[in-house]
Formats: structure tokens, sequence, C-alpha cells
């Protein structure tokens, strides 16, 4: 069976017509080999739908009306799928490997208890350097939004994400869920991707104290709903001591702003949160923090010259 057929790929973009078109050309060697396509568009109002039909008329293209956010957009997705496998990416993200999809596949049919593939990722706006892989592949904790495959086998054994965490959050839901339902993550390094971001100037942008919120608070809601009762206390309060010691001492105003929302957050939904508890027994709680973090940032590795340092060295 030709493998193009067994993938889709997803994506979820709102009014950022300009960074698709960049993914969606980064794209098209596959999508050549008939890689189905499956975009949602959250209520863009700059012509992204228009776009599609225009000049990617086999694309499957879901508009919401108004914007629903990410994560409703991904469920969305996910359950269109009619594929054995789907790789999720960011709007803003591209695929540096060659022939990942057949990378991908095999992958999978190789490793069998493997739910999500996490890929290698380099946050930026240039392209990485080039750099040699040396890392292998292996079990994590979790993955990355912007850039990983299912096997959708996994993902219909496990709830939804959950929409009402509106952003951060998810794929760490995920995660817990799909090892309390024998599934493993896994890092693929052989797999690159180029996600277009610049993290330093978000800290400059209109939406860094809600996205310290959400981010913040997403993770005190899966302590709530998912770690045993006696570690949650703790480990909510060493992470708030953390962001205190590196944000709030230091004066950073608009992450104080974000803290103080985040613990609002957390308080107003705790009867939620309770309510939707499926905590780890003890076994899945030690096995879940035995494993390596998701690898989140990729840097590479610079090699230095010692012709040059030498030369460059003190002189008599």
């Amino acid at each position: 069976m030709d493998i193009y057929k067994l993938v889709s790929i997803l994506i979820t973009t709102k009014d950022r017509l300009g960074e698709l078109k960049r993914t969606l050309n980064s794209l098209e060697p596959l999508l050549s080999r008939g890689l189905i396509l499956i975009i949602c568009d959250d209520g863009s109002t700059d012509g992204t739908s228009e776009f599609l039909k225009e000049k990617y008329p086999t694309a499957l293209v879901i508009r919401n009306k108004e914007s629903k956010g990410l994560i409703f957009s991904r469920n969305l997705l996910m359950n269109m799928v009619n594929t054995v496998y789907a790789i999720s990416l960011d709007d803003d993200a591209n695929i540096l490997t060659r022939n990942p999809i057949s990378a991908i596949v095999n992958y999978f049919k190789k490793n069998q208890k493997c739910g999500v593939i996490a890929f290698r990722i380099y946050w930026g706006i240039e392209k990485p350097p080039k750099a040699e892989i040396s890392e292998e592949p292996l079990r994590v904790r979790g993955f990355v939004g912007c850039g990983h495959a299912w096997r959708m086998q996994a993902w219909y054994q496990i709830p939804n994400y959950p929409e009402w965490f509106k952003f951060y959050g998810e794929e760490q839901f995920a995660s817990y869920h799909l090892l309390m339902s024998d599934w493993e993550v896994h890092y693929f390094p052989h797999i690159f991707i180029h996600h277009r971001v610049d993290n330093r100037s978000r800290k400059n942008q209109k939406d860094y104290i809600l996205r310290t919120r959400r981010s913040l608070r997403s993770g005190w809601y899966l302590y709530v709903m998912f770690l045993p009762v006696k570690v949650i206390i703790p480990r909510i309060v060493y992470s708030l001591w953390i962001q205190i010691k590196t944000k709030v001492v230091k004066g950073d105003s608009k992450s104080t702003i974000g803290i103080l929302q985040a613990i609002g957050d957390t308080v107003i939904n705790l009867p939620k949160l309770l309510q939707n508890r499926t905590a780890l027994s003890h076994l899945e709680y030690q096995t879940y923090y035995e494993l390596p973090d998701e690898k989140i940032y990729w840097k590479p590795k610079i090699k230095h010259d010692l012709s040059v340092i030498i030369s460059n060295g003190p002189r008599s």
C-alpha cells in the first residue's frame, strides 16, 4: 500500500496567512505524493479559507465562523482523520527532514506500543544550522504541540483534549491518559521541525500575560486532575516558588499579573478539576516521573575549531 495514503497532516490556523503559505509551500513535495491535508481555519478574517479553496482544492478545509480556540480546533481535526496515522503541525512550522513519511510509518510499525512520536524541534526565525544528529530515539513523558505524529488507534482510546484549558496543557493531558492506557510517547529526533518563532520576543508581545496565565494554570490543573493527593500541594507550592524566585522577585510585573490570575483560575475551577480527576496509580506515577522530560527545545552542539582558538590565544 502507498504509505502516503496512511498519513494525514493536520494544521489549525487563525489570521496567519503569510505563515501558513510558507508552511504549505514547504509541504508541496509531500502533498504532490498524495498526502491528505486537513486544515481548520479558526475564524480567520484575512482570506485564509478563500486562499485554500483556490490553491489547495483537494485539501479538506473546515472553517469555524467564530474562533473556537486552538484546542477545540485540534479536537475537530483529530476526529476527522480516516488514516492510520496523523501528523499535527503548527501553521508556523515546517518539516526539514527528507522522506519523513516513510520514517514515521516505519517507526510506528517497529514500535507497536508507541502512540505518539515527538519530533525534534528547533525554535527560531532563521533556519537552524546544519548539525549531525547525536541523539537516539527514546521513550519520554510527553510531546510538543507544534510537531508530532499520532497513531490514531491510541487517540481513540483516550479522551479528547480538554477544550476548557483554552491553550497549553493539552499534550500533557493526553500523555497522562496514554500512560494509563498502556501507550508510550517516543522522542524520534530523525524527524526535524523548524518552528519559526522567536521565543525571546514573546515577552514584549501583547499576549505575554495571557500566555503566562494559561501556561502556569494548566500545570496546576493537571496536578489536581492526575497526581496522587499527597504530592499535589508540594508540587504546586514548588512551581509557584520558582515563578516568584525567577520572575516576581526580579520585577517582572507582567508575569506577576499572570501568576495571580493563574492562582484565581485554579481556585475557581477547583470543583471542575476534582470532578474530572483521574488519578494515576502509585506505579503509574512512579513510571511517569522516572521517564525523561519531553524534548521541547533542540539546540545544535557547537564544535569549536581548536586551530582558531590557538591562533587567537594569548601571545608572548
